[in-house]
């Protein structure tokens, strides 16, 4: 795609299963990486599974709950490469109850993550783009927050904010040239969807009817996300901003 070769990217939870489909295709793209994440060993395995990239490719062990953490994290990644063209806020992290059955320990801990974290990066990255004549945003939300999501209650509430939050802060920062913009993944084969349907007869059923429901008839897979991310972030879509976009093989067909 146009305009990613030599951009500097940004990406929280790189080392998850979207989040190293994240980090190949930027790489892949001709893009300088930070990436971001709490987990030191799934660092370790991206460095190990981009060998060839080591001169675009950077580590950074990131706690995205912690605003000055996020500070330092930033003005490391400028020190190495000198700016930040392109933030893709992916880190997330939820366990599947029913709202009765949770506590405020666990909604503080949701929404720290999914709704705080973003908002941490984007208060310190969006200056940065500001000051550097603009910039790209790509929120990771889910469709769990356009439609809502049995079992994930407050992580759909975190969700639908980002959503919300991404239209405002692309509105103000429209006249900066700085675009924000939002992906939505459905049922997607991963760590977070295998906790939600669990082990056992019971989790295949759960899986097997979400694969049913789908019209595609698959469940994502995390190579297939990177692809809306990645044009969301090129020179051909410099003219977008404030969208949403799912990427959920038809399940939710909404505007």
């Amino acid at each position: 795609m146009r305009g990613l070769k030599d951009k500097v990217v940004l990406i929280t939870g790189a080392a998850g299963g979207i989040g190293t489909s994240l980090v190949q295709c930027f790489l892949e793209e001709g893009s300088k990486v930070a990436a971001c994440d709490l987990n030191e060993q799934g660092l370790q395995q991206l460095k190990e599974k981009f060998a060839q990239y080591d001169a675009q490719l950077m580590l950074v062990k990131l706690d995205i709950t912690d605003h000055a953490a996020v500070s330092a994290a930033v003005q490391q990644i400028k020190t190495q490469f000198n700016q930040i063209d392109v933030l893709v806020n992916n880190a997330g992290w939820d366990i599947a109850k029913q709202f009765v059955d949770t506590t405020p320990e666990f909604w503080e801990k949701v929404v720290s993550i999914n709704l705080m974290g973003p908002l941490n990066l984007q208060h310190v990255v969006v200056p940065e783009m500001v000051a550097n004549g603009g910039g790209k945003i790509i929120n990771i939300s889910s469709d769990a927050g356009r439609v809502g999501s049995s079992g994930e209650s407050v992580y759909s509430a975190c969700k639908g904010g980002i959503i919300s939050f991404s239209k405002t802060l692309a509105r103000e920062t429209a006249r900066n040239n700085v675009r924000v913009n939002v992906v939505c993944p459905g049922p997607t084969d991963t760590a977070l969807l295998q906790s939600f349907t669990g082990d056992g007869e019971f989790g295949q059923k759960i899986y097997d009817g979400l694969k049913r429901a789908i019209p595609l008839k698959r469940l994502g897979q995390p190579e297939d996300i990177p692809g809306a991310v990645a044009f969301l972030a090129s020179d051909d879509a410099n003219f977008i901003t404030g969208q949403v976009i799912s990427v959920s093989g038809g399940l939710t067909m909404h505007g």
